[in-house]
């Protein structure tokens, strides 16, 4: 039950301040929202898709290691 008669109440500044305090609140979640989108799983890029596949081809033998390496190399860009 607010007390209109107490002469001690915060006026227009407490006002003020309250709408300053939800702003800073509506901001940090906003904050926090954007922070935790970026740390959700990301898709692979299709550079590691291919280097996967390229793994995965070694390890069945369908490729000989100098064939594997030189198209690890051709993925990494290492030359």
């Amino acid at each position: 039950m607010p007390y209109w008669h107490y002469p001690g109440t915060m006026g227009w500044a407490g006002g003020i301040g309250m709408l300053v305090l939800m702003a800073l609140i509506l901001s940090a979640l906003a904050a926090l929202a954007v922070v935790l989108a970026r740390r959700g799983p990301r898709p692979p890029s299709p550079g590691e898709h291919a280097r996967r596949i390229l793994d995965e081809r070694f390890a069945r033998g369908e490729i000989d290691q100098e064939e594997y390496e030189r198209r690890r190399d051709a993925l990494t860009g290492a030359g």
